[in-house]
């Protein structure tokens, strides 16, 4: 088929976006003067921006004419490392498909009634289905809701099921993202992740001592500094001296020895949410802990395994509705959180024996085909960003933008995406301009990548596309300014 033909037989909507894209093209051989400024400033070159922006309204009108509308369009078609920007195709896909109301829920299962002793004949099961919300409190009421049911002996132990999602465990052979595999924004979600599996660690120091302590405080679970080491750093830098902790059985045969390693400087305060300690030992250790405070009694044994058909549901937790957690996750470009939707919307979709990572991908695709766009040039890993591999056109994310504008799904996106000037990765940005209190953002950024992808309405009241990947190696310390300087630009017309 001739591309004439092509374009005959293109939706209406498409179409719009096709001629708009086109007409910007035609339009905009060199880049705005500000933004060229801007670049210039931050010494880096304009070969490794891409650039999409053009007026929502003007596109989608019969013919897409906008001849008289100035509008931008540079690299358009180069597939780019988009960072965090690849939230929002992962966010309209799972909106669309699993619904805005889709809730990811944990279930605490036994596989038949207490005796009237309250002794359970088999295992207690707790049986994750993507929730996350699933936090300390949350696991407490479940716990009591079945100590409420009667049940109070379990010698035999704890099953854990993590099967929804194909493997079960992805985290052990995936090489760390960076040297911070313990920070919160590393953590690789699985099924049944109980508070992001995520403690709070404190440590503070003189210029003689270290003192630390774990919240919660676990029973079971014991915290050593002994080989903790004295760090030269300055306080705000601690983390790059902290080492990978090492988890021990404790000396007296109870629990288990969280042992720190690395440095830390002298007359320092620091408090954090970490991934310290492995999930397969967190889970069972706060289970045991919580049950035995509610007067119960749990055998050791602790087994990965699916729940058989026919348990009984004891009680469950559910998190809140995928609309309102994707405004959290777009907001603070939580990378745990939407790798865990996008999870999600594999294991929806997942064929017998298919992982979920390829599922996802191929919704994705599947989504993106049955809107008419070209996915050339899209490679998927994990659907957060968080990645050294995922690349995506900027004509293509504009392109989704246009469409997700028109879809169900557009008060959920545009109420999630960060506020210029106000909120979110942007509450600092943007200050003073046009933009400030009106552009809807989503940021991302790595060392050598920065983007902004949303909408921003101009000086008349329209709504313009606007899509802007910048790649270099300086771009993470240098980028911003020049992204800015382009939503600034839009935000004048």
């Amino acid at each position: 088929m001739s591309g004439s033909a092509q374009l005959r037989h293109a939706p209406g909507w498409l179409l719009s976006v096709l001629l708009a894209l086109a007409a910007a093209s035609a339009q905009a051989a060199e880049l705005p003067a500000s933004v060229q400024a801007a670049l210039e400033q931050a010494g880096l070159p304009a070969t490794a921006l891409g650039v999409v922006a053009f007026p929502l309204d003007e596109a989608a009108r019969p013919g897409g004419r906008m001849h008289r509308t100035p509008a931008l369009r540079w690299q358009a078609d180069r597939s780019m490392a988009p960072s965090s920007a690849i939230k929002i195709l992962s966010a309209v896909v799972a909106l669309d498909r699993l619904g805005a109301a889709s809730r990811g829920r944990t279930e605490l299962l036994s596989e038949g009634p207490p005796d009237a002793e309250g002794r359970l004949a088999g295992p207690l099961y707790l049986r994750g289905g993507a929730d996350a919300q699933l936090d300390w409190g949350a696991l407490w009421l479940m716990l009591r809701q079945a100590r409420e049911q009667g049940v109070r002996e379990v010698p035999a132990g704890l099953v854990l099921d993590r099967t929804l999602f194909r493997p079960t465990r992805p985290d052990p052979a995936l090489p760390p993202f960076d040297e911070y595999p313990e920070s919160a924004y590393n953590m690789v979600p699985d099924a049944l992740m109980l508070n992001g599996n995520l403690l709070g660690l404190s440590l503070s120091s003189d210029a003689q001592t270290v003192r630390g302590r774990l919240s919660p405080a676990w029973r079971g679970l014991q915290l050593d500094l002994s080989a903790l080491a004295w760090s030269e750093r300055p306080c705000a830098d601690w983390e790059l001296d902290f080492g990978r902790p090492l988890l021990l059985p404790a000396p007296e045969g109870q629990g288990w020895l969280l042992r720190l390693q690395g440095s830390f400087p002298r007359q320092c305060q620091q408090r954090q949410d970490m991934n310290l300690l492995d999930r397969q030992a967190l889970v069972p250790l706060v289970v045991r802990s919580l049950w035995e405070e509610l007067g119960g009694s749990l055998g050791p044994a602790v087994q990965e395994a699916a729940t058989p058909v026919g348990a009984q549901l004891l009680a469950q937790h559910q998190d809140r509705p995928l609309g309102e957690l994707l405004r959290g996750a777009l907001k603070s470009s939580d990378n745990p959180l939407t790798r865990l939707v996008y999870l999600r919307l594999g294991a929806s979709v997942a064929r017998p024996g298919e992982e979920t990572l390829a599922a996802a991908e191929r919704a994705v695709r599947d989504w993106l085909a049955g809107q008419g766009l070209d996915a050339q040039g899209l490679v998927l890993e994990n659907g957060s960003g968080l990645s050294r591999r995922e690349r995506m056109r900027p004509e293509l994310l504009a392109a989704v933008l246009a469409r997700a504008a028109r879809l169900p799904l557009a008060p959920e996106l545009q109420s999630g995406l960060p506020l210029a000037g106000v909120d979110g990765t942007l509450r600092r940005r943007l200050k003073g301009s046009p933009a400030e209190g009106r552009a809807r953002l989503k940021t991302g950024s790595l060392r050598d990548t920065v983007a902004l992808a949303g909408y921003v309405p101009d000086r008349r009241g329209r709504t313009w596309v606007l899509v802007a990947f910048l790649n270099d190696e300086q771009a993470g310390r240098r980028g911003r300014p020049v992204l800015d300087a382009l939503a600034d630009w839009v935000a004048r017309q």
